[in-house]
């Protein structure tokens, strides 16, 4: 039996649910399309992903994954949709080449329902079997978040929220990099700043982001509070080029955007540190950022206590008292300090003598869970912040 996925519910908006709306139709790259007979296997869309396929029998399908370089982290991401003329079950076969599988299969017919698909491990290849009609199945390593996506939950946080929504700037290839930004009071000059989707593959940091964010902007009497003193900029999408080509890890030129906050080689990049460079130029101060991530499990990475930023002890007050609140749930820290990598929360301590961390959640960590961490982490940030701890006692 099929297990659904809980979906992920907007706070804000919770009778829209996880809609990522129709998927958009690819008219910019050639995608792989193949089948025999009545079946068709086509990426005709947005994040949609399959390198190789090929027919091994009467209605059955190998699926190659490849990655788009490496050596790359191990994230094989796929998406795709299976059709035939008239009901047939469809053997799909899939193996990673140089790599293992990680994202178990899931299934949709709307694109908002979600459902973990039945398959089985042989060897290297996952197997599973497929009922295809006329009406399209989607099938993915995770629920699918477009770019569009990201368009339209900005429009809706308007709608309730007193947010900019603009262009930064553009990527490489050419589309919008977004930015939200929420500037409650002329007289606050102290920002929390967040990213998202570095990674396109990392589906559960987006689905923190987003009640994070929205937990922020909410009309709590706490949220309001904390917007008159600080102002919050949101950049959930870094690298739509890489999401819109279904890629494991890369942006357009086949670099890790992650890797790249120390000499600003990409665009994506060079465009946020030119952003806050001039806020703080203007008389702005960053006081914190959140690097929204996903692994195989739900972590939290920091920069150690004692590196030398303003309010050393701040992060582990906060991520402590996410912790007390949250008993059920395992708040793990691992600080790390690495000034030659180029991850984003190096950059935010070494240029701006602060804390940033990169927040984790995992690739199979229950949905409802990650919803409910989100509103935690988001409003015990809040209390940490408006609150009189002193910071720089542990």
């Amino acid at each position: 039996m099929k297990k659904t996925l809980l979906i992920y519910p907007l706070l804000l908006f919770s009778s829209l649910l996880f809609s990522c709306g129709t998927f958009k139709e690819n008219k910019e790259t050639s995608r792989e399309t193949c089948g025999q007979g009545n079946v068709k296997i086509t990426t005709d869309f947005s994040t949609a992903r399959m390198d190789e396929c090929q027919n091994t029998g009467d209605n059955a399908y190998l699926i190659t994954l490849k990655p788009e370089g490496t050596p790359i982290n191990s994230s094989p991401w796929y998406a795709f949709k299976v059709q035939a003329t008239e009901p047939t079950f469809v053997t799909l076969t899939m193996k990673v080449q140089g790599d293992s599988h990680r994202y178990l299969p899931k299934v949709s017919t709307d694109g908002k329902v979600w459902q973990l698909q039945d398959y089985v491990i042989k060897g290297d290849r996952l197997v599973m079997n497929i009922k295809a009609s006329p009406k399209a199945v989607y099938i993915a390593g995770q629920e699918i978040i477009d770019n569009q996506y990201y368009v339209d939950w900005a429009k809706r946080l308007q709608q309730s929220s007193n947010v900019s929504h603009d262009i930064m700037g553009q990527s490489t290839q050419g589309r919008p990099l977004y930015k939200i930004e929420s500037r409650a009071n002329p007289q606050a000059k102290e920002w929390i700043v967040i990213l998202g989707r570095q990674h396109p593959p990392e589906i559960t940091g987006a689905l923190a982001l987003f009640p994070f964010v929205e937990t922020l902007l909410s009309t709590s009497e706490l949220a309001i509070n904390f917007r008159k003193k600080y102002n919050v900029l949101v950049i959930p999408n870094i690298n739509p080029d890489g999401v819109h080509a279904g890629n494991w890890r890369f942006n357009a030129n086949g670099l890790d955007l992650n890797r790249d906050w120390k000499n600003f080689t990409q665009i994506e990049t060079r465009l946020i540190n030119q952003y806050l460079e001039k806020l703080v130029l203007g008389g702005q101060k960053i006081k914190f950022a959140i690097d929204f991530h996903s692994t195989r499990r739900d972590i939290f990475y920091t920069m150690p206590s004692d590196y030398g930023v303003e309010s050393p002890y701040f992060v582990e007050h906060w991520l402590g008292a996410l912790d007390q609140h949250m008993p059920e749930f395992n708040v793990i820290q691992k600080p790390g300090n690495n000034p030659d990598l180029g991850v984003s929360k190096q950059y935010f301590s070494d240029k701006f003598d602060v804390h940033a961390i990169t927040y984790e959640m995992g690739d199979n960590t229950d949905r409802a869970d990650i919803n409910r961490i989100a509103v935690n982490a988001s409003n015990t940030l809040m209390d940490i912040l408006l609150s009189d701890i002193d910071h720089t006692k542990k």
